[in-house]
């Protein structure tokens, strides 16, 4: 004779899918319907767990709403996940998860099917680009993972969603062209942003390394810059996180080339503390308004294409490039972020950095004067 379950004990069976199932009542909800819960794990033990961790959470009061919406669980995932990226990453999720919570809305969360996700991406591809609908596609796949982990759902249907093809979209870099580069170095002013401008070229830094370099990042002779540290955009501000760059591999030493050390050197007296100081003592200048200006300086020279800042590091890589510099080299010159290469090989010597350099300067520097 089976022994008698006792009051809220649960149904424990085998599926025809093979996985063991218990099932209890939790009580009525505001229709007056039953709410059940279930559990579900390949052994009986592991639902027997499985259960007893939920009747611990109970009893603390931490138990979550199996019939949860969307749109609450996906709030919960996002406040949860702060700790897990850095300030200016989480800032971004923000719009990405207010798409998602129009897409799926109140809809129960173990109600979303596989063909649900595809739907929605699909969608999306029409109107977004490639980076886009992964991201949508990431996330999502973050927020059911962390409900199948709490047992509100049985899979995740992002798992077993089809994933779309590629676009196949040509994507280009441009690049100012060597006259271009003339005509700059020869017209840029002999100001802060006139020689920010140069050595961006020359060096291909980056615009949230370049603000924030400090004296200590620019050798005495200007002949070397380090890389140490970044600014980011956070809600519309500027902002330093000392110690982070893009990557661990962006923190790198970077030789200057001859013909644009008078640039650096103009940066590292200026710099108070850092080469673009903001209107706050101790604060770096806003990025956007960097822009801003930037954009105004290039709408009045004269046969100079009104390219982003972003396209002097495209001139410095496309420059090394036709030096044949190997792609290794550039690399660990650049941070990696532009040349896809085997890892393996970033960690490039540094007579071999300084060499490019004095090719760079060689070859380049008759164009400006």
């Amino acid at each position: 004779m089976s022994k008698k379950r006792g009051n809220g004990e649960g149904n424990m069976r085998k599926r025809p899918d093979g996985l063991w199932e218990q099932t209890f009542m939790l009580g009525y909800g505001t229709d007056g319907k039953r709410k059940r819960k279930s559990f579900y794990g390949k052994t009986q033990r592991e639902v027997k767990a499985k259960v007893a961790e939920f009747r611990h959470q109970q009893a603390m009061g931490l138990t979550i709403d199996p019939d949860i919406p969307f749109t609450e669980w996906a709030d919960t995932w996002y406040a949860g996940h702060q700790d897990q990226v850095s300030a200016v990453t989480y800032e971004s999720y923000r719009y990405t998860l207010i798409a998602l919570k129009e897409a799926f809305g109140t809809r129960k969360l173990r109600s979303i099917k596989p063909l649900d996700v595809e739907i929605f991406l699909k969608s999306k591809q029409k109107e977004k680009s490639e980076s886009a609908v992964k991201k949508y596609r990431v996330m999502l796949y973050q927020i059911f993972h962390k409900a199948e982990a709490n047992d509100l759902i049985i899979k995740n249907p992002v798992r077993f969603a089809d994933k779309l093809k590629r676009k196949k979209i040509e994507s280009t870099k441009d690049a100012f062209t060597r006259e271009e580069v003339a005509i700059l170095f020869r017209q840029l002013p002999d100001n802060r942003l006139g020689h920010t401008i140069r050595l961006m070229i020359g060096t291909g830094l980056r615009l949230q390394e370049i603000v924030c370099l400090e004296q200590e990042h620019i050798a005495p002779d200007g002949s070397m810059i380090h890389v140490r540290q970044a600014a980011e955009n956070i809600k519309g501000r500027t902002v330093l996180n000392p110690g982070h760059t893009k990557s661990q591999l962006s923190k790198r030493d970077i030789p200057v080339p001859a013909f644009v050390r008078g640039s650096a050197l103009f940066l590292r007296v200026n710099a108070n503390p850092y080469a673009w100081d903001g209107r706050e003592p101790g604060s770096v200048y806003n990025m956007r308004t960097f822009r801003a200006k930037y954009t105004t300086m290039m709408s009045k020279i004269e046969g100079v294409r009104p390219l982003t800042p972003h396209c002097c590091r495209h001139t410095y890589v496309t420059n090394l490039q036709s030096l044949n510099v190997p792609l290794e080299v550039i690399a660990g010159l650049t941070g990696h972020s532009e040349i896809e290469t085997t890892r393996g090989y970033l960690h490039i010597r540094p007579e071999a950095a300084i060499k490019v350099s004095e090719t760079y300067s060689r070859e380049l520097a008759g164009l400006f004067w």
